[in-house]
């Protein structure tokens, strides 16, 4: 098997990633599936940090839309993203993979407070970490997590695991003719508004010149091949 590309890597899972077909909550059989290639890619030797969204629970920006007052969704969205984090968590433990769940809204007798030392230390010390709560404050996404916690840590590339394979000009769900970009650049992807990540996470990856790789998660092995470097998906990078 080929050596990996990067060294330390940030995942980004959607909360949706993790629900069953047409449904809410969480298929265990799928996570089992998508954590078999994350224990995989850490026998590699890669250090991994895992963001998790929590959509597939509640959604803050969906509960606004209900009378949810916006701040208090967003809270409900990052405990949402806790259940998430432990569910991955207690998968992987049981494929023999050390982890760590490290939280931005402290909860001690569930997980860690995130500390950034306690980060790195534990990602020295070859567990996975599983950030979860977001930022721990409201009107940031997931998104934006994922690119604050990947510069904090030092990772080498941000990978979004989504449903699809790369970022398109249009959706390819509504259009057939939608065509796929193999590689933007941070300020592509803001002019054009192209839907990779929000605004803010995508300007801290330009900040920081961190790559983004976007992938189709649901493909088997596109983690691995994503770590080895080969070229799937769309990469942003500098402009």
């Amino acid at each position: 098997m080929a050596s990996p590309r990067y060294a330390r890597i940030v995942l980004k899972l959607s909360g949706e990633a993790l629900e069953p077909p047409g449904l809410g909550g969480i298929d265990f059989g799928r996570l089992d599936q998508l954590c078999g290639e994350v224990a995989e890619a850490h026998a590699l030797g890669v250090d991994i940090g895992l963001v998790v969204g929590g959509g597939n629970i509640f959604r803050g920006v969906s509960g606004a839309e209900t009378g949810v007052e916006r701040a208090t969704g967003d809270y409900m969205g990052m405990l949402a993203t806790v259940i998430n984090a432990l569910a991955i968590q207690s998968v992987l433990e049981k494929k023999g993979v050390a982890t760590r769940v490290l939280t931005a809204i402290e909860m001690p007798p569930v997980a860690e407070p995130y500390i950034r030392r306690r980060a790195m230390r534990h990602l020295e010390k070859r567990r996975i970490v599983i950030f979860a709560a977001g930022t721990g404050n409201p009107y940031f996404t997931t998104d934006t997590a994922a690119a604050l916690r990947a510069n904090e840590i030092g990772a080498d590339v941000l990978f979004k695991a989504t449903k699809v394979d790369g970022v398109y000009d249009s959706d390819p769900a509504v259009n057939k003719e939608a065509a796929r970009y193999d590689e933007l650049s941070y300020t592509e992807v803001l002019a054009k508004n192209l839907r990779v990540m929000d605004a803010t996470a995508i300007s801290l990856c330009r900040e920081n010149n961190l790559p983004i790789l976007v992938f189709n998660m649901t493909r088997s092995g596109s983690i691995i091949k994503a770590i080895q470097g080969e070229r799937i998906g769309t990469i942003v990078k500098g402009d």
